[in-house]
């Protein structure tokens, strides 16, 4: 420690002028640089650079060097550049589809048939691939999709049964690859991105929701044409203060109107270059052939609008009035005197009085009153009038004016067009505009004005003038000296221009240049320190994506994705939430071990606990591969297990070595623990032995028969019925993970089941059949009865077996000798004695003579009710007593023989007995 933090602190002190350079060079839109990578606008790294978090890119280092990547819906593609055409981008697209890819020489694939769909009934297209007679090809085949595709899904099947070449399907741009051929070439089992092309639709938003937008597009209502940023039928929001309301006029043509503080004012005139909308204005001030209005104008405020002070005059008419203007607070504006009525010997003039108008006016009050007391008032007019409009004829029969409204403010400065996709262009080529800042546009005009001082050569190609336009918006406020970023004002031109780098600037870079040499050992160490960490994370996350494949995870994937079964109940876990639910399989989470692996208590991070059973790895045994579909198969059945006496499989983690699977916890241990470790704090009474035998044999019989598929337990024993809070049984440990991965050890044979509960018949016939369960079920029923287990070595020779133990005592009528003190102190007889003959027949030694799951949970739930008062006569059944007898009282260890001969039959045994 002693030697890495100075070491640390020398790194930041050095980085402090990389950071403070950093600061002094703000981003160039639209020519951001991230490896090799130029960013293309609208896409950008600076935020000031993108409009919407859709086209935000990050800059990220890789193995190869820095990348940009955009994120899209949780995936984070790499940019590989600019498309040839417009609103589209070049990015790193992962291949969709590939199986049977082993091999290191196939391509593309041949003999397949391959269709990409938009839903399951929903084909877009597909195409044939070649046969290739079992050879890989990369001819392979391809097909167009359509326009806005936004998710697709690609089904591949082979034409030909023998066909075992490799397939992969993938979405490309055509213009990534040689001209000659119309498919990639290059594609091997080892690709894993290849070049695809994004589109993307510019549109307006508003409250009301979105609307495609062509800024190109200019639009028009009656004789006015209009572009940005007015819309005709733009969006119905009272915001929207650029839409236009193309509406009938009173000559019955349609014309367009501006709706401005609840006014629909028409439109006669659009001037994108200076910023301004031209509107038939109320006249203010109108005291002529006894009409008269009050003086008050438009109210503007809160609006992106503003009485233009450039191309507007006040102008008053009349003779011998005393005119003055107020604002909005009743300040004077100004005044004008028009001349006397005396001097022409007229009622009015067109002469009138002109008053200046300041800049940003949005409201005024006009007040008119005689100054020639001795004459009567004359017909007086005032009112906002654009300078276009011609003042030589009578205006008094009018009730309306042109005047002209600010939008935006004229900038005077050089600007040029950005060489971007966020530059536009007016349909009929008469405007081109590049946005400079979120409020700042560099307007082109087509036009010469006769300034040519206003252009930059080249770059402002056909329009021969330029400059800036700060648009309005009620919460910005523009003005001449409203500069755009990397502009400032310039008071003795009057004008915006570019920012020069100063000469603490120059000398800034120079200290970072020294600063970049000095670090440059250090940065090596830290970058190669880095790679060592990517290495080793990519390493492990390598090493998982092998486990996930090996242990079935793409099957399970493709079930989940078809949706069959009812699939999405199951929930695949990462091994990083096993680790962190266990502790990191920690020996104090352990809740039992046995021949097929460990169970733990886990807590997940939704805080549920559950119990996660991780299975051991045989040393010197191979993952048995060939068994990873039944596998997912058992997975798959079990998960859609619904009983509440049977314990619920939440899920499985295939990333680990072995897979892991996640049950539900049941925290009052097992069954074996409550029989054979029994405690005064909790007897267990004959109820409760009888309602949990009814649990076990409910559960049994929804798994042989209501359950979706009939399933086998194959170990039934005490050690496997876990009791709930309530006592309640419930039925686990169903061996699936046996079936994958591992050979079991001295507890279990190595067929499925434990000794002492397995079905005898399971061994001559080598089949296991729900009449096996039955068998199990009858071993748990008699423990119930005794207390006692069902292999003890503790006892003589002849009793080892408590099968033969049990059916001894039924045959010599000495029942009551062998069962437990509790059950022969609290339960009725009648009861005891027709749940010890069920468990007799369940105990044959003929499966065929066995009753089913269905009968034994009828029955005893018959017996519950009855308080055995019903007894059935199965005196007539031939039953093979001797055959159990000495089935059971044989040394079961590894030196006994490998058949056992009765009266009547000989039954095979496996070898590991």
């Amino acid at each position: 420690m002693g030697f890495h933090l100075p070491l640390y602190f020398l790194f930041l002190f050095l980085l402090c002028p990389i950071l403070q350079a950093a600061e002094f060079q703000e981003p160039t839109c639209g020519k951001e640089v991230c490896g090799n990578i130029t960013i293309p606008s609208p896409f950008g790294i600076h935020s000031r650079c993108y409009t919407h978090p859709s086209f935000s890119v990050t800059c990220n280092q890789t193995l190869n060097g820095a990348k940009p990547f955009i994120n899209v819906n949780g995936i984070d593609l790499e940019v590989l550049g600019k498309a040839i055409f417009s609103n589209a981008i070049l990015i790193s697209y992962p291949v969709t589809y590939s199986t049977n890819c082993d091999r290191i020489n196939e391509a593309i694939g041949c003999g397949n048939w391959a269709t990409i769909l938009r839903s399951e009934a929903d084909s877009l297209g597909g195409c044939s691939q070649p046969r290739c007679d079992d050879v890989a090809s990369e001819s392979g085949c391809f097909t167009e999709i359509t326009a806005n595709l936004t998710s697709y899904t690609v089904k591949m099947r082979a034409m030909y049964p023998d066909s075992k070449g490799c397939a992969s399907a993938f979405i490309f741009s055509k213009y990534s690859f040689r001209d000659a051929y119309p498919l990639p070439s290059g594609i091997n089992n080892g690709t894993t991105h290849v070049p695809a092309v994004l589109n993307w639709n510019s549109s307006y938003c508003g409250e009301g929701g979105c609307v495609s937008i062509n800024f190109y597009k200019v639009e028009s209502c009656g004789n006015v044409t209009f572009n940005y940023p007015f819309r005709v039928k733009g969006q119905d929001d009272p915001k929207d203060w650029f839409k236009v309301i193309c509406d009938k006029t009173t000559n019955g043509k349609k014309g367009p109107f501006l709706n401005i503080s609840g006014t629909n004012l028409k439109i006669l005139a659009f001037d994108f270059f200076d910023g301004t909308v031209t509107i038939n204005h109320p006249i203010t001030y109108f005291n002529c052939r006894k009409n008269h209005h009050n003086g008050m104008s438009l109210n503007l405020t809160g609006t992106p609008f503003y009485y233009s002070d450039s191309y507007n005059k006040f102008w008053s008419s009349g003779c011998g009035n005393m005119v003055t203007v107020f604002n909005k607070t009743y300040n004077l504006i100004g005044g004008c005197l028009q001349p006397s009525c005396r001097i022409n010997n007229e009622t009015s003039s067109t002469d009138g009085c002109l008053i200046n108008i300041p800049q940003g006016l949005r409201s005024f009050y006009v007040n008119m009153s005689n100054s020639d007391y001795r004459r009567k008032r004359s017909c007086g007019f005032a009112s906002m009038i654009s300078y276009n409009y011609d003042l030589k004829f009578d205006i008094s029969n009018r009730a309306y004016v042109p005047t002209r409204l600010q939008w935006g403010t004229p900038i005077f400065g050089v600007c040029h067009l950005n060489d971007s996709s966020d530059t536009y262009c007016t349909s009929d080529g008469q405007y081109c505009w590049s946005k400079l800042s979120y409020k700042h546009l560099c307007v082109c005009y087509s036009n010469d004005f006769g300034d040519s001082s206003s252009c930059q050569d080249e770059k402002c190609e056909n329009y021969k003038y330029c400059r800036m336009l700060c648009l309005h918006t009620p919460s910005n406020y523009c003005s001449s000296k409203s500069c755009p970023p990397r502009y400032e004002f310039n008071s003795t031109g009057d004008r915006c221009e570019p920012k020069i780098q100063t000469q603490n600037k120059r000398s800034l870079t120079s200290i970072i240049v020294g600063c970049s040499t000095g670090i440059g050992t250090l940065f090596l160490l830290l970058a190669t320190w880095s790679m060592y960490k990517v290495f080793k994370r990519k390493q492990k996350i390598m090493l998982k994506q092998k486990y996930f494949k090996r242990n079935g995870g793409l099957l399970l994937q493709q079930h989940l994705s078809s949706n069959e079964g009812n699939v999405e109940k199951i929930k695949l876990f990462t091994s990083k939430e096993m680790e962190k639910a266990t502790n990191h399989y920690n020996e104090n989470r352990i809740l039992g071990q046995g021949g097929q692996g460990t169970v733990y208590k886990g807590m997940l991070i939704d805080g549920s606990i559950v119990a996660i059973k991780k299975s051991k790895m045989v040393e010197g045994k191979k993952f048995d591969e060939k068994k990873v579909e039944q596998f997912i198969n058992e997975v798959i059945i079990l998960s859609q297990i619904n009983h509440r006496n049977v314990v619920k499989l939440l899920g499985c983690c295939l990333e680990a070595e072995v897979p892991l699977l996640v049950y539900e916890f049941i925290p009052n241990g097992t069954l074996y623990d409550l029989i054979h470790n029994q405690n005064e704090e909790l007897p267990l009474t004959w109820e409760m032995r009888l309602r949990i035998a009814i649990e076990i044999a409910n559960a049994l019989f929804y798994l042989h028969s209501a359950a979706s598929a009939p399933i086998y337990h194959r170990d039934i024993k005490s050690s496997n019925i876990l009791l709930d809070d309530k006592y309640r049984a419930k039925v686990s440990d169903f061996g699936s993970s046996k079936s994958v991965a591992l050979e079991q050890t001295h507890l279990t044979t190595r067929v499925q089941g434990t000794f002492g509960y397995m079905d005898p018949e399971y061994f001559r016939s080598s089949q296991f059949t729900e009449k096996s369960d039955v068998y199990s079920f009858g071993v748990v029923l008699i423990e119930l009865l005794t207390g006692q287990k069902p292999i003890s070595a503790e006892q003589s020779e002849p009793v080892r077996s408590l099968v033969s133990y049990f059916l001894d005592s039924m045959q010599e009528n000495s029942l009551f000798n062998i069962l437990d003190l509790m059950v022969v102190k609290d339960g009725p007889e009648q009861e005891i004695i027709v749940v010890a003959l069920l468990a007799k027949r369940c105990l044959n030694l003929n499966g065929k003579k066995r009753p089913t799951m269905k009968q034994v949970a009828m029955e005893l739930e018959l017996i519950k009710a009855s308080g055995g008062n019903i007894i059935e006569d199965h005196g007539d059944e031939e039953y093979e007593i001797d055959d159990i007898i000495h089935s059971w009282e044989s040394n079961p260890s590894s030196s006994m023989p490998r058949t056992i001969t009765s009266n009547s039959e000989t039954f095979p045994l496996n070898s590991s007995f």
